[in-house]
């Protein structure tokens, strides 16, 4: 199958929307590294116009340090030449029809030469604007889907998801489609998309009617997403829109062969195209940078919870044997759960004391260049615990520096409002945090557990068959975390 991958992919035409994406980017380095005679990549980027388009995939993916290794390989001629021959940069937005295109010619052209489409596409914020959440991660998911239904060659939509679409039930967790007719809340009420949708719209339309600033406006549609998404069951507005998004392709799919891929929380890269590269701060990574930081002392997580983690170059392995497996099948509706925790579970416990261990010997430094000493942090159970942990260690005391700011105006009150800032921080982030960090879920893998199997089952004698692996076995944990992770967060994100 490893043979296969880069086989299936030679003189293919793909769609990758969201293309300046973490994940996205992966995947199309990938394909250009292992198959530079794939035909064409049409990269969906939100912008002004196609040129705008070009240049924003340069500054944000081309130029990254993601694809250094292919540059040097090749040299900076033939990069660039590869990238003019293959590359089409398409300025687009998932959230209208047509994806945007103004361009009808160029999407004329594609219909016809498209095989692979794969959307990527994603708002990732836990609470996202609800207009904003289901205009790309709901609807947005519909229309690349109707994009895809008019392509002529079109094998396969290839959908990226997210494992906790599941809300908060523990257990194992199967890899099972949904079905809209299914969705019912704890009361028995049943999930209506199109009435999620125009309720959005109604409260929109009151907003601007009021006034409202833009402000004002986002605050708004942040709380009625997240008051959608628990009324219907699911912790925050990110879940619930991409949970939505999944409900559609599975009804108006028809005949298009349909793949979800269900990453859990993706992590830097494990092996390719080189270890450790990441961008930005995704989900557990501000805790360990903040830890690092001697900022966080402690934190709401239960010790014996699985920190589900997947490296991001195994998803984009995943992503590409999936679609080579089922491209052109019948009826196909696959979901694969991509993890670790079935599989090679590694508890908040356990990275605790890898995290202690890490920054007691390699200390970050503060902004005057003095050392930072981290000491073991404190992990808290429950919410009830952390509330009361935090009005005693912190609340009362601040609530004392008021008092002396009161008796003392000419302090200007300045240190207890900063004060006061933080803790309204670490609150809100806990909050935000909690449906994950006390998650009791297992993912099933069985699917993707398969998927791996034939992978390497083809051509186990040759040394090459980890080109597209994707079993979380072979992770071994600390020394990823130590060797690999951490270091990448410091020299990709911290820039250190």
């Amino acid at each position: 199958m490893e043979f296969n991958c880069v086989h299936f992919l030679q003189n293919k035409t793909i769609l990758v929307t969201g293309a300046t994406g973490f994940l996205a980017k992966v995947f199309v380095e990938k394909i250009l590294r292992v198959q530079p005679n794939v035909n064409k990549l049409y990269l969906v980027v939100r912008a002004s116009d196609n040129d705008a388009a070009t240049k924003r995939l340069r500054t944000e993916a081309f130029e990254k340090d993601l694809f250094k290794v292919l540059r040097e390989s090749l040299g900076d001629e033939k990069f660039n030449t590869l990238l003019s021959e293959k590359v089409v940069p398409v300025a687009g937005d998932i959230a209208m029809d047509h994806l945007g295109m103004k361009d009808s010619k160029l999407r004329e052209r594609m219909q016809k030469e498209i095989d692979i489409v794969v959307n990527v596409a994603a708002t990732t914020n836990f609470d996202e604007r609800y207009d904003v959440g289901l205009g790309i991660n709901t609807f947005g998911a519909l229309n690349v889907l109707n994009f895809a239904k008019k392509c002529v060659k079109a094998q396969l939509l290839l959908h990226v998801s997210t494992a906790y679409v599941c809300g908060e039930k523990p257990g194992l967790l199967p890899e099972n489609p949904f079905v809209m007719e299914e969705i019912r809340n704890e009361n028995g009420l049943q999930l209506d998309i199109n009435r999620e949708r125009e309720l959005m719209k109604q409260r929109l339309k009151e907003l601007n009617e009021q006034d409202c600033s833009e402000e004002d406006i986002t605050r708004a549609m942040k709380e009625l997403g997240m008051e959608r998404a628990k009324l219907h069951g699911w912790p925050n507005t990110y879940v619930f829109t991409k949970s939505m998004g999944e409900m559609l392709l599975g009804n108006y799919k028809e005949n298009l062969p349909l793949v979800i891929i269900r990453p859990t929380m993706i992590t830097s890269t494990l092996l390719e195209p080189f270890p450790g590269w990441i961008e930005g701060l995704r989900t557990v990574d501000s805790v360990i940078i903040a830890y690092g930081k001697g900022v966080l002392k402690c934190f709401l997580v239960d010790v014996n919870s699985v920190c589900d983690m997947i490296p991001v170059d195994m998803v984009a392995n995943a992503m590409i044997t999936a679609a080579a497996t089922h491209a052109g099948g019948s009826k196909v509706h696959m979901v694969y759960q991509v993890g670790s925790s079935r599989q090679n579970p590694i508890t908040y416990g356990e990275i605790r004391e890898i995290l202690f261990s890490y920054f007691t010997k390699n200390s970050l430094r503060s902004r005057n260049g003095s050392l930072i000493t981290v000491s073991k942090m404190k992990l808290i159970p429950t919410m009830a615990l952390f509330s009361l942990y935090m009005t005693i260690r912190y609340k009362l005391p601040l609530q004392l520096l008021k008092l002396v700011d009161i008796i003392y105006p000419s302090r200007k009150g300045d240190k207890y409002k900063n004060k006061n800032r933080k803790i309204g921080m670490v609150m809100r982030l806990v909050k935000l945090y909690e449906p994950y960090v006390l998650f009791k879920g297992i993912f099933d893998d069985r699917n993707t557990k398969n998927l791996c199997a034939n992978q390497k089952g083809e051509d186990n004698q040759n040394s090459e068959n980890l080109k597209f692996d994707f079993d979380p076995k072979i992770i071994k944990w600390r020394d990823y975390l130590i060797n690999v992770h951490i270091p990448g967060l410091i020299t990709h994100v911290l820039k250190k």
